[in-house]
């Protein structure tokens, strides 16, 4: 590693099986607190619809929340999923969440649905159309921030003025193009969509333009990592991410499972090899595994920040996976300097 890392986290809100939201958001506080604690850069809420076992469904509410339970750590969106919203209310949102917690709200902008079509239409009939002008409703969306805006017949309040950073989400090459040629901040979705990540990251830094809010290229990599005492009970512990996945491809919407001693007799070959490819951004193991994994994917991927999210089971072993996270990422950061 050339230069060092920030760590931040992702929060799905994923509820487990025999659960509900009222315990996950308890559980949201507790790991947004660890984190601030640990000294984690960011914490960022998903937006997801219709589903049963996530309860990151109101995405600004949870912000606030957060926010409120938390001192220096930024909270923001991973990400907002902007075909879903008028640019003009979710500046008004995020401004208001700015006034509330100054310097700490981030505002990751997404242009897929964050659900199904049925949902997605139900949510906003034009939804399909309003994806297609993403470009267009991103840049209102920072009209709508500016101070420059005060003439407009159309005004946000209290965002006009306000600098809450936008970060440009994604996974494909579309998301890499115009994050570039935005000169906005680049997070991809490697948790679930690692396939292009590279490649999008390589393209981002070629063809970014510097602008009033960035004068270099800014990447984040967002993986999942699953962390322990043991290998072994990494492992073990991972399984849930791969029960996880494999619901998703089988449209069997069900919570958080818990671990099993072995995947091999719930999943076919097929099923493992789709499974396989959503997740080949997952790094698992103790501290030293983790180490070097890490490590060999930071300098290949040369981002700038890492985002992590950690689907575990047990809310204790989370809590113990976040943190050795932290204590691996300052190690490696405090190489550098030898």
């Amino acid at each position: 590693m050339k230069k060092p890392i920030s760590v931040s986290i992702l929060e799905l809100a994923i509820i487990n099986q025999d659960s509900n939201a009222t315990k996950t958001f308890q559980k949201t506080k507790d790991i947004a607190q660890l984190a601030d604690k640990l000294g984690y850069k960011r914490i960022w809420l998903a937006e997801h619809h219709n589903m049963a076992h996530v309860a990151s469904t109101a995405t600004v509410v949870l912000i606030g929340y957060v926010a409120s339970q938390t001192e220096n750590i930024r909270v923001g969106s991973g990400g907002i999923m902007l075909p879903n919203h008028s640019p003009l209310v979710v500046a008004e949102q995020f401004g208001t969440l700015e006034t509330l917690y100054p310097n700490r709200i981030d505002l990751g902008l997404g242009r897929a649905p964050g659900t199904d079509q049925p949902t997605a239409e139900a949510i906003r009939k034009d939804f399909f159309e309003q994806a297609q002008r993403f470009p267009q409703n991103v840049s209102k969306l920072q009209e709508y921030f500016s101070s420059e805006n005060a003439t407009g017949k159309v005004r946000a309040f209290p965002a006009e003025g306000l600098n809450v950073p936008i970060w440009i989400l994604g996974s494909s090459m579309e998301s890499a193009a115009l994050a570039a040629a935005y000169g906005l901040p680049y997070a991809f979705a490697g948790h679930f969509a690692p396939r292009l990540m590279i490649q999008a990251f390589e393209f981002y830094r070629a063809n970014f333009q510097a602008s009033e809010f960035l004068d270099k290229p800014k990447t984040m990599a967002c993986v999942n990592i699953i962390a322990a005492d043991t290998n072994e009970e990494a492992e073990l512990l991972s399984t849930s991410l791969y029960q996880m996945f494999l619901n998703l491809i089988r449209n069997d919407r069900k919570g958080l499972q818990p671990p099993v001693l072995s995947l091999d007799d719930i999943m076919s070959e097929e099923e493992r090899l789709h499974v396989n490819q959503m997740t080949a951004g997952t790094f698992t193991g103790n501290k030293e595994q983790l180490s070097t994994d890490l490590k060999k994917f930071i300098n290949y991927a040369s981002i700038d920040e890492l985002m992590v999210t950690s689907p575990i089971f047990d809310h204790q072993a989370k809590l113990k996976s976040i943190q050795i996270t932290k204590e691996v990422i300052d190690s490696l950061n405090e190489s550098i300097h030898i």
